[in-house]
């Protein structure tokens, strides 16, 4: 069979992950979607949508899933598993770590393809990164033995995927700062109206070696919820996160002013006349009998002549694995591809100027592809019969919660 046999796999798979990284939001309280605790990546409902009929994804009760095949994440039982033995741990019995990631330990290749509906299930393991007094421990957790069976402390350069509570007290910090404050106040911007982010983290010189330092910019959210449209130019807070403390202020833009609020909101609700173009009537995508594929056990989508396994990554969003077509000739089912995803989303800005140089997102390592996704909204993101699913992911307190609607097929 030729390669290009392979290309309709590519049409297999309506998938959206739209990502609104959590370090992108104001400091001043606003009401967004999706803001919580736990799930604290935000975004608006303010769009138009053209529905013609309602159409409310299943829920899944959770709690109650079960797994079913070798590479099946991690469920809320076993993340609630893997919580209590790290918790009861010798090194980390007097303070808990910040969980950075969990996940789960896939077994060797060999084993899964190995592996038939029916089988038991290969030894289900936890991987666990984790910050401890500035350090990183690196752990492996043994779910049927309830134990850890591996730990070791990171040595050299590199620090884990930033947690939200990293973001949030990497936001608080300059507001702490008189000379932040004494900035913000002479270019006529009111702290109530700042909105800041964090654009990247990184390495930034050798005095920042051996800790985890991060760059704060903010713009102003008055008359806009645009704040990206308002930018205080020249104005670059470096936080060490760990510290809770200002490293450095890099003020060069005094001189520049921040420009108006006016027509620099994109919202539906926010336009005070329609664009000027021609009506454009529904668009309706239909299979009048129902989906033409189906998903069994939650994880594995069967279409055509075609099956693979399909879930969602805290860090890379989603993960297609053992792909496979059943040939038209033989009968039998041939492999494909064993694991395919977006291992980085790298967006450099390549400006050398002091404000902008260190901008270079790594979206799915620095703030993770699946954990700042948001809902996808039926009928208008995704058509009608499509299939919704979840991530279920880890906050820093290793508490599990749910991304919902993230991915759909």
């Amino acid at each position: 069979m030729q390669a290009t046999s392979y290309l309709p796999f590519c049409l297999i798979l309506l998938v959206v992950l739209v990502l609104f990284p959590c370090s992108r939001y104001p400091l001043a309280t606003q009401q967004y979607v999706g803001c919580s605790l736990t799930t604290p990546w935000c975004g608006s409902r303010n769009r138009k949508y053209w529905i013609l009929e309602t159409q409310n994804p299943k829920s899944i009760a959770h709690s109650a899933e079960t797994t079913h095949h070798p590479l099946d994440p991690l469920s809320i039982q076993e993340i609630n598993k893997v919580r209590a033995v790290l918790s009861s741990y010798g090194p980390f019995s007097s303070s808990f770590p910040a969980i950075q990631s969990l996940s789960l330990d896939e077994p060797e290749k060999s084993v899964v393809l190995g592996w038939k509906k029916g089988d038991s299930l290969p030894p289900r393991k936890a991987f666990v990164i984790a910050l401890l007094n500035g350090k990183t421990q690196v752990l492996l957790v043994d779910l049927d033995s309830s134990r850890v069976t591996s730990h070791s402390t990171h040595q050299g350069s590199g620090y884990p995927t930033l947690s939200m509570d990293d973001i949030q007290v990497a936001l608080r910090v300059p507001l702490s700062d008189p000379e932040f404050n004494k900035s913000i106040m002479a270019r006529g911007v009111k702290l109530s109206d700042l909105g800041c982010i964090s654009p990247s983290s990184g390495w930034f010189g050798p005095d920042e070696e051996g800790r985890r330092i991060i760059k704060i910019q903010c713009g102003s959210i008055q008359d806009t919820a645009n704040f990206y449209m308002r930018p205080i130019e020249g104005l670059t807070v470096t936080v060490d996160i760990d510290r809770k403390e200002v490293v450095r202020i890099s003020d060069t833009g005094r001189e520049i002013p921040v420009p108006k609020g006016t027509n620099t909101d994109y919202r539906y609700t926010a336009q005070d006349r329609p664009p000027e173009m021609e009506p454009i009537n529904p668009i309706s995508m239909e299979q009048p009998k129902g989906p033409s594929f189906r998903v069994e056990d939650g994880h594995i989508v069967k279409w055509a002549n075609w099956e693979f396994h399909l879930k969602a990554d805290q860090r890379t969003g989603m993960i297609i694995s053992q792909a496979k077509v059943r040939d038209s000739e033989t009968g039998e089912l041939r492999s494909v591809m064993y694991k395919g995803f977006a291992s980085e989303m790298f967006v450099p800005y390549m400006d050398p100027d002091e404000a902008w140089y260190f901008k270079s997102y790594m979206d799915a390592g620095e703030f993770g592809l699946g954990g700042t996704a948001l809902a996808l909204v039926p009928l208008n993101d995704c058509p009608r019969n499509s299939y919704y699913m979840d991530g279920v992911f880890v906050a820093s307190d290793g508490k599990p919660f749910i991304q919902s609607n993230m991915i759909c097929v």
